[in-house]
């Protein structure tokens, strides 16, 4: 029994180490990309061992699982390969092509080396600091890193280069310390209106000129979700809206989200509310799943959108739009891609001429289905700026995905030119 239990476990671990080659450059897995050399040796003293029990003369069986042992190495040279031949074709894209299709892409990045192409070549409109940017470093490297990246733009003759950040305080402070980390919004929301509007005006300066300071010109921040009922969602592992919005009064959020907005803007960076069209309701965490938002459109507009639309009229704020399926409007897919959401809703209903943002795009609820096709739909929606936000290196495949859409045809023009319009209008301070 012990031999049986001990020859299904090789093969079990031998099937997750090929699937794990095969699927290296994938965001779930990307843990991996340091222990590559370590899955190696492993896989080749299990080969060695087994070859020494005697796998070998065992019969088929046994040769299959030697050789089963003998993938993983060759997987992820495959999966490597395959990723460096896609980064390699996006390096080299048509000037004219990268000119239209880059200003619509911010990415994450993990060094210098590695972004600083992307900005110099016009690949992308941004990058998105996040915490392992500045761990273990001074914001005089990070600041320098960005005056460099900065001025690599303007020698290219590019538009000054987006430079956002998650700093909303609370929970989400990325960039504290060395930042000031400050308390969430929701603190302020039990005191009199006249002290918690000059409060997050306050929170909001603080933010705005730290940031500035660094070379961050945008803020994803504040959130303008409605608290949900329960207090913990067993669904909910990483977007923790409980702890992150402001009220479940929309009165109340709209004021202390505009006035942070506003706090921000007096410093020189550009607010951006989300998680439109909201997660409060929501059960499930779009970091990992999909998610559907079950309400009536009378009750969305009159309870969920209302700080989204307050804040939007009342400042120069850009809205990110997350990953979630509003069923009375567009049941088979997502927000962040619905042209019926965006357009319909958004720009026509709303008159909405800033700029929307999607949330990542690695996240789950997009990633794990048909991400290529929600980098299309989202473009030909109106949406402005995709967000590569979790793992940077994501960002040369999604770009393909526009190349390869925008060589068949399959890109709407008008809305790529109404797009460049407002991202023109929006551009960072140089």
């Amino acid at each position: 029994m012990i031999k049986t239990a001990g020859t299904l476990a090789l093969w079990l671990f031998g099937a997750a180490f090929v699937f794990a080659g095969f699927n290296i450059h994938e965001p779930y897995v990307n843990f991996l990309h340091g222990v590559a050399v370590a899955i190696f040796l492993i896989a080749g003293f299990a080969v060695y061992f087994l070859i020494r029990r005697g796998y070998w003369r065992a019969g088929k069986a046994g040769r299959l699982l030697i050789l089963l042992w003998c993938l993983p190495f060759p997987s992820m040279l495959y999966a490597h390969a395959a990723f460096e031949v896609c980064k390699r074709n996006v390096l080299h894209t048509d000037v004219a092509q990268a000119h239209l299709l880059g200003p619509h892409f911010v990415v994450g990045y993990t060094s210098f080396d590695e972004v600083a192409p992307l900005a110099e070549q016009g690949l992308i409109a941004g990058i998105y600091v996040a915490r392992h940017n500045i761990t273990g470093r001074t914001t005089d490297t990070l600041k320098s890193e960005i005056a460099a990246l900065q001025e690599r733009r303007r020698v290219a003759g590019l538009p000054p280069l987006i430079v956002a950040a998650d700093q909303e305080g609370g929970i989400v402070s990325h960039l504290s310390p060395p930042l000031t980390e400050l308390p969430a919004l929701a603190t302020l929301a039990g005191r009199p209106p006249d002290i918690r509007v000059k409060e997050a005006k306050a929170f909001g300066h603080i933010h705005g000129q730290e940031l500035a300071q660094i070379g961050v010109n945008q803020n994803f921040a504040p959130v303008l979700d409605l608290r949900p009922a329960a207090t913990r969602n067993r669904l909910d592992f990483n977007t923790l809206t409980g702890q992150r919005a402001i009220s479940d009064d929309p009165a109340t959020v709209a004021e202390i989200g505009l006035a942070y907005v506003r706090g921000l803007e007096a410093s020189g960076v550009r607010g951006t509310v989300k998680h439109f069209p909201g997660l409060c309701r929501v059960r499930a965490d779009t970091h990992h799943f999909s998610a559907n938002l079950d309400a009536p459109l009378a009750e969305l507009e009159a309870f969920d959108w209302r700080p989204f639309r307050e804040v939007l009229a009342g400042s120069n704020a850009q809205l990110m739009i997350g990953h979630v399926t509003v069923t009375a409007i567009d049941p088979d897919r997502p927000a962040s891609h619905s042209k019926r959401v965006v357009d319909g809703i958004i720009r026509q209903k709303w008159n909405f001429r800033g700029v929307v943002i999607t949330d990542d795009l690695v996240m789950g609820a997009i990633y794990n289905h048909n991400v290529c096709m929600a980098v299309v739909e989202a473009l030909n929606a109106s949406v402005d700026l995709l967000l590569v936000a979790y793992d940077g290196s994501q960002f040369y495949r999604l770009f393909t995905c526009a190349s390869d859409a925008l060589d068949r045809q399959g890109l709407d023009m008008a809305m790529l030119h109404d797009s460049e319009v407002r991202l023109k209008q929006a551009l960072p301070a140089d």
